[in-house]
């Protein structure tokens, strides 16, 4: 795989920390350890018995917090600056050997995408909190698991494949977000011609 290639293998990770931080390092410290596939030896550390655990205790309160209309709302504000930020040190560790530009170049390529893919989650768990039923904000967050977890899997077993689903995730991502800045923009524009 060419320096190019590698970037966006790494970036193909970045989208799923961007949801779900702690399921995407405990799919990676679990393939690690067990020797599932070969890693770049910068991501055998998430391998560690340590990262295994905290990963996994992490993702176990967001499996819940997840499923609880507000309290997800609220784990996702917290989670503003920590899934960026997981994403872009995934990013750099999933590149592998690279010169320090391609590293950097993946960091903050790795940060943007989980920034946005974070956004596009919380902006939509914010939208179905506001239905008056739990179950939707159940499914959603079940599929939100389902889909972070296919994703490392497929990206580690049939790396094309992966690729191409994180493609095809992102660009929806920036659709919604397109979508939730129009919205923002209309709402205010209403606002300020209700308040003259």
């Amino acid at each position: 795989m060419g320096a190019l290639g590698s970037l966006g293998h790494a970036l193909a990770f970045a989208v799923g920390a961007g949801i779900n931080l702690y399921a995407t390092v405990l799919v990676l410290g679990l393939a690690a350890r067990y020797d599932w596939v070969a890693l770049p030896d910068s991501l055998e550390t998430l391998g560690s018995a340590w990262v295994i655990g905290i990963a996994g205790a992490l993702y176990l309160v967001e499996f819940l917090a997840d499923k609880i209309p507000w309290l997800d709302s609220l784990w996702d504000g917290i989670h503003t600056l920590v899934r960026p930020l997981g994403a872009a040190v995934i990013a750099v560790a999933a590149l592998g050997p690279a010169s320090p530009g391609m590293e950097v170049a993946a960091g903050l390529l790795g940060a943007a995408i989980g920034a946005s893919t974070h956004a596009a989650k919380a902006g939509t768990r914010l939208a179905v909190n506001a239905s008056p039923e739990p179950a939707s904000n159940i499914a959603i967050s079940l599929a939100e698991d389902g889909f972070v977890i296919g994703l490392v899997l497929l990206l580690l077993t049939h790396p094309l494949i992966g690729l191409g689903l994180a493609a095809i995730a992102l660009l929806v991502v920036l659709a919604m977000l397109f979508v939730l800045l129009r919205f923002v923009r209309r709402r205010r524009a209403r606002r300020e011609s209700t308040a003259r």
